[in-house]
């Protein structure tokens, strides 16, 4: 199922089809986009009705999209380690968002959960290659602006960056999306600035630099945006409301309790789509920067998501409807995320089916760069023969994540072969098997309609367990089935009550967040 037609987006800018060079690139520039919190329907070409991204859209229109696009996990730093390594998250070792608390220490999180959550590496160790290692070791020139999260003792520029704007220990951003931005590792800008386009332009910069040297660069622009705390400006808010407003604000309760926790019904949240807004921009810097140097055709481009938007917990931000769940959660919306390729020689405005992980970026780009990929031990496969019309052999992907979090996902396994999909929960042990292309919002398990299937997935699926030395969570021996049902009955009414109440405001009129609407403005 793909929701839009790309053919209704009119191509501008980047190579067309018809002006790419044809034959093979040697060593490209490279140029890796990674929006944090960016959900599979939280852009423009996929089908959001209110969501605005003229310059993604642009992207996705010159490129090669995969509707089955992945991320390694439901959450960021598990999610980039495997990006940085092109390893499954078992075999890094970073399985949760580093800071989150494990094993005992996550009772102090009162939620009375069943399990005691698995400890994990709090830093993707410097034993391990990352793409920005290899690529420099092929005489890339390396840069990243923006996130990081690896780590607060290991940098990128321990980690092959030759540049880091921006990159350091911190999941969001601390001064928020308006300077002063309170980020170590970037010089404020004026009062006001916007976050998403300084770490644009600080790219931008970085590509002119290089222009006309002789070696290629890699560039990995790591967006903090569209993670929480949403913020955007006055005029970008009231642009939203009042298109919210335009497309039929539903009065109705804008929030429904999905098994553990409630999740946002509706793409009705104008300070999120003004955000996303402000992240297309920076976006836009960048696709414009190319363009205008004549690198469009001597770049190759992936475009993805670390995880799937934000439904419940943070911000509870947005909804990625058809798909259920989002961040944080097992279904596909929690994994699943708009991923595009541009090749300026290739695949010019193609669609693919085939699945895809976050963890096929490395052996990819080593592809380009003139590498096998098979030097490189990693669990991603070089995804370039799909580019370029053909075919890969038919694989299974896998997740492990052995932890709750605050958006109400539970721990568990998943293995995807095919149509198929089967996700093993740890509390209990059960499964639950779904024919994604029959049913993509996963809400009637087949367990008992399809035995073989499911026997099938569920041995492989155990054995890739054992193969890479999966951690796993724990029983707590002091879980009261009463105290955690106690805790979700309570917890749930406040969030119902507070959501609603926040998603009805932002709707007013006259609403505003603060004086300086995050500092985005000044007061005299």
């Amino acid at each position: 199922m793909f929701p839009v037609a790309l053919l209704g987006i009119v191509p501008t800018g980047m190579a067309a089809s018809g002006e790419a060079t044809s034959g093979k690139m040697t060593r490209p520039n490279i140029l890796v986009i990674l929006v944090d919190d960016y959900g599979w329907m939280d852009c423009g070409f996929m089908g959001s009705r209110l969501y605005e991204t003229p310059n993604i859209d642009r992207l996705a229109a010159r490129g090669t999209v995969f509707t089955d696009g992945y991320a390694a996990c439901q959450v960021s730093s598990p999610s980039r380690a495997s990006l940085m390594t092109g390893l499954y998250t078992p075999r890094h070792g970073v399985t949760d968002w580093i800071g989150e608390k494990s094993g005992e220490a996550w009772r102090t999180m009162g939620s009375f959960n069943r399990l005691l959550p698995a400890d994990y590496e709090w830093a993707l160790r410097e034993e391990f290659t990352t793409l920005a290692e290899a690529l420099r070791e092929q005489g890339y020139t390396t840069f990243m602006a923006g996130k990081w999260h690896l780590g607060d003792e290991i940098t990128p520029e321990m980690q092959g960056f030759d540049i880091n704007r921006g990159g350091y220990g911190a999941g969001s951003p601390r001064g928020g999306y308006f300077a002063p931005y309170n980020n170590p590792r970037l010089e404020d800008g004026p009062r006001g600035e916007v976050l998403p386009e300084r770490l644009g332009r600080e790219t931008a910069a970085f590509i002119e630099q290089m222009a006309g040297k002789d070696e290629p660069f890699f560039a990995y622009l790591s967006f903090y945006a569209v993670h929480g705390p949403i913020q955007t400006s006055e005029a970008l808010w009231r642009k939203y409301r009042d298109k919210i407003d335009s497309l039929g604000f539903q009065t109705g309760p804008g929030f429904e309790v999905d098994r553990t926790q409630p999740v946002r019904k509706y793409q009705d949240n104008p300070v999120y789509a003004g955000l996303i807004e402000m992240m297309d921009n920076g976006v836009g810097i960048v696709l414009d920067k190319l363009e205008e140097l004549g690198l469009d055709d001597e770049t190759i481009i992936f475009f993805t998501g670390d995880n799937g938007g934000v439904v419940s917990g943070d911000a509870y931000s947005s909804c990625q409807a058809p798909l259920r769940g989002g961040k944080g959660r097992q279904w596909e919306g929690g994994i699943r995320v708009p991923f595009v390729v541009y090749d300026p020689t290739c695949g010019h405005g193609e669609v693919c089916h085939t699945p895809v992980s976050g963890i096929d970026i490395f052996p990819t780009a080593m592809d380009y760069a003139g590498v096998r990929p098979s030097q490189y031990k990693v669990d991603g496969v070089d995804i370039r023969p799909l580019l370029e019309g053909r075919k890969i052999k038919e694989r299974p992907l896998f997740w492990h994540y052995p932890h709750y979090g605050n958006q109400g996902g539970e721990p568990s396994s998943i293995i995807r072969e095919g149509d198929w999909k089967l996700i093993f929960y740890h509390e209990d042990g059960h499964y639950e098997l779904y024919n994604l292309a029959e049913d993509l919002g996963e809400t009637r398990p087949l367990n008992g309609e399809y035995p073989k299937r499911f026997e099938t997935l569920k041995r492989k699926l155990q054995r890739w367990l054992e193969e890479t030395h999966a951690v796993m969570p724990v029983p707590d021996p002091t879980y009261s089935a009463e105290k955690e049902q106690a805790y979700r009955t309570r917890n749930n009414a406040r969030i119902l009550k507070s959501q609603e109440n926040t998603r009805q405001n932002m709707m007013k009129r006259d609403w505003s967040p603060n004086a300086t609407w995050w500092d985005s403005k000044t007061v005299d």
